[in-house]
């Protein structure tokens, strides 16, 4: 179904304003990797950080989830795949894929899932696809043999990859998910008590598998190298917790009030570009040329593929932006 905000959001005025929540948003989600890894390096396990990314944020988020307590009883099947899929899942792959892999690299891989849940509407679902969007799947994967240079016989690690990449197969669960999460109109469940859920479980469900009661506390009371810089581990964890989710997730939330969901999407491409500029600034990889085009090509065929969005009542599918500007997208339908 369409998303109805696009013509919404058109006729409200703020467009320079969420605009520039827009590009927030990214930047914090953006930032997320930079900060994680020098936790990863000083000793924390990569599930650990996770787990207390998640936790913090759902707690800041609770007293949201107590004011949408009654998304338990009308969508639990949503809220358990928000949380499985866009916190726990997304989140932990991604920051293994770190522990192994560069930032900029572990990110456009993730940025594949707007091309790949083009392949599970077409093949799964049986639901055609336009043209244009078969062509940005093809640009993505030709970029992302670029970005991880098959010439050279997958130098990067392929654990890592399988990671990165898994990150991007629990984002097309997601989009599946708050596909099925709009299809109540204007009943469709609020945003941010599904986000505050998708939190809450998930931090759950990780405290299970990452065992943090096994977690060495004593990083956090040190420092981290960021590059050369020591850096309090502390203060990575509070920017990963309150900017990277908190501040993310909300701007993200608002962004789409006052944009069209095409235009948050194209926005929210910006985050692979910004993560792989604070990995080079703050933790010095630098990527080869061929790296570089890659990732554009990357980011080009998913942008091609996610804006390839149909007419009212066409049958073909909706490539939508991040998880959470989808789901607010449809989420603020009025």
């Amino acid at each position: 179904m369409p998303v109805r905000t696009s013509q919404i959001s058109q006729g409200r005025p703020g467009k320079g304003v969420g605009l520039g929540l827009a590009l927030l948003s990214a930047v914090a989600f953006g930032g997320s990797g930079v900060a994680a890894k020098p936790l990863i390096e000083a000793g924390l396990d990569p599930l650990h950080v996770v787990w207390l990314r998640a936790t913090g944020a759902a707690l800041v988020m609770l007293p949201l989830a107590v004011r949408h307590r009654a998304l338990l009883r009308s969508r639990p099947a949503l809220l358990a795949g928000f949380g499985l899929l866009a916190v726990a899942g997304v989140q932990a792959c991604y920051f293994a894929a770190l522990s192994r892999i560069p930032v900029g690299v572990a990110l456009l891989i993730e940025y594949l899932a707007p091309a790949l849940v083009l392949g599970w509407v077409r093949f799964v679902q049986r639901r055609p696809v336009t043209r244009a969007a078969a062509f940005g799947v093809v640009l993505a994967a030709g970029g992302l043999a670029c970005v991880v240079e098959v010439w050279s016989g997958l130098s990067f690690d392929v654990l890592g990859l399988l990671l990165a990449l898994g990150a991007a197969c629990c984002q097309v669960g997601y989009f599946v998910l708050s596909d099925q999460g709009g299809d109540a109109g204007d009943a469709a469940p609020n945003p941010l008590g599904v986000i505050a859920y998708g939190l809450l479980i998930g931090a759950t469900v990780l405290t299970v598998v990452a065992r943090p009661w096994s977690m060495d506390w004593s990083v956090l009371a040190h420092s981290a190298d960021m590059n050369g810089t020591s850096v309090p581990a502390v203060a990575l964890l509070l920017w990963i917790v309150l900017v990277a989710t908190v501040l993310a997730y909300v701007t993200g939330v608002l962004s789409v009030r006052r944009l069209s969901p095409q235009v948050a999407g194209v926005v929210a491409c910006l985050e692979a570009v910004i993560a792989t500029v604070l990995a080079w600034v703050l933790l010095g990889e630098r990527l080869s040329a061929p790296q570089v085009v890659g990732g554009a090509v990357v980011l080009l065929g998913a942008f091609i593929a996610q804006s390839s969005t149909p007419s009212k009542g066409s049958a073909e599918p909706v490539a939508g932006g991040g998880a959470e500007r989808e789901l607010s997208a449809r989420g603020t339908a009025a």
